[in-house]
């Protein structure tokens, strides 16, 4: 018997919208809430990467991993596109995610 789970592939950037960083979590509220704080460290951290701009669900760990592998690999423009389908004015997504 499969068992549905919550995955989620994001994307996230900084003030400017200069750099783009997508990863991948099970609990999307506490994941942004972590880059929001800076305690993730590394590229997040370091670019100050904390505005949530593009999410999608996936009920299987493999799709989502699969996912973020894939969106790593496109060009920027690509990515571009992609937020645009969702989110065209690159708002940060933070709030309806955090229930602000």
């Amino acid at each position: 018997m499969s068992r549905d789970y919550n995955f989620w592939v994001y994307i996230v950037t900084n003030e400017h919208d200069g750099v783009l960083y997508i990863g991948m979590t099970n609990d999307l509220a506490r994941r942004i809430t972590e880059h929001r704080a800076g305690e993730i460290p590394g590229f997040t951290a370091d670019y100050r990467c904390c505005k949530l701009i593009y999410y999608e669900h996936c009920t299987d760990v493999r799709d989502a991993i699969a996912r973020e592998k894939q969106l790593k690999k496109w060009s920027r423009v690509k990515k571009v596109a992609l937020i645009a389908t969702l989110n065209p004015r690159w708002n940060d997504l933070a709030p309806e995610v955090l229930g602000e």
